[in-house]
């Protein structure tokens, strides 16, 4: 059974209390463990958008997906990985991409809302931000 990170939990009730949306973009090849996961863990209806599934390419896929079913633009996102070379392609849209060592914590949290303050255009000030996290579940 996998476990949440230590901050992981409080992150995700802070951004709901908030009315930030938060999605998945996970690449795996048993989804469907995955996805038992998160209903046992019960943070599965927290999460506006769940893209989870095999594929040979970068991330990119996911947010194209995720993109389409919310609306909402690459440039409000704040996106957390483990793995560089998601943060790299995924950058290239225009997402703001933190990369973090062992899932997502206090301090990659602010870092990645630092970044995300600074990186937002105006043109997005009145529109809906979206907050996607990953590496919230330990499974090792």
């Amino acid at each position: 059974m996998p476990s949440l990170y230590p901050h992981a939990k409080g992150i995700l009730y802070a951004l709901k209390d908030k009315g930030i949306k938060v999605a998945i973009a996970s690449r795996s090849p048993t989804s469907d463990i995955a996805k038992i996961f998160l209903n046992r863990l019960e943070i599965e209806s927290m999460f506006v958008a769940k893209e989870i599934f095999s594929s040979w390419t970068h991330k990119t896929e996911h947010f194209q997906r995720i993109n389409q079913r919310t609306g909402i633009p690459y440039n409000s996102i704040l996106f957390f990985d483990d793995e560089g070379r998601n943060i790299k392609a995924v950058s290239g849209t225009g997402v703001t991409s933190i990369l973090v060592e062992n899932g997502v914590n206090l301090n990659s949290f602010k870092l990645g809302i630092t970044r995300f303050a600074q990186n937002s255009a105006p043109s997005t000030s009145g529109k809906q931000k979206q907050l996607k996290i990953l590496d919230f579940i330990h499974t090792k």
